[in-house]
């Protein structure tokens, strides 16, 4: 089942996404800049220091593969925008909600088929 939508709102649906993806690069250059400043280990740093250092650049760094993960996503929804495939579940091909799509537009799946792949897990 393929959805199609109206020009305008797939015009207002593709500059939603392309709003969030300039977000989400803003954010990723903030973050993999802050790894960069952290990532330097000092002459005098002792043992907790270099651990506190460590534990710090892990975090910075789940936290640049988070926004990551993100932007694909978002290039994922736009990719089915223009395939037309955009509001339908990847899994069942099944129509997935305007109020879903509206709270999560790079979203790929419906929620019977998210909820099953969560609890795979």
């Amino acid at each position: 089942m393929m959805l199609v939508y109206p020009e305008s709102r797939t015009q207002d649906i593709r500059t939603a996404l392309l709003g969030r993806r300039e977000e989400l690069k803003a954010e990723y250059a903030v973050a993999v800049a802050d790894m960069t400043l952290a990532g330097s280990a000092d002459a005098g740093d002792d043992v907790a220091d270099l651990g506190t250092k460590a534990f710090n650049r892990e975090q910075e760094f789940a936290l640049s593969m988070s926004i990551r993960n993100r932007m694909d996503q978002v290039e994922r929804a736009l990719e089915r925008l223009e395939a037309g495939r955009y509001g339908t579940c990847e899994t069942c091909a099944g129509e997935i909600p305007v109020a879903r799509l509206a709270a999560f537009p790079s979203v790929t799946l419906c929620v019977s088929c998210k909820s099953r792949s969560e609890s795979r897990y």
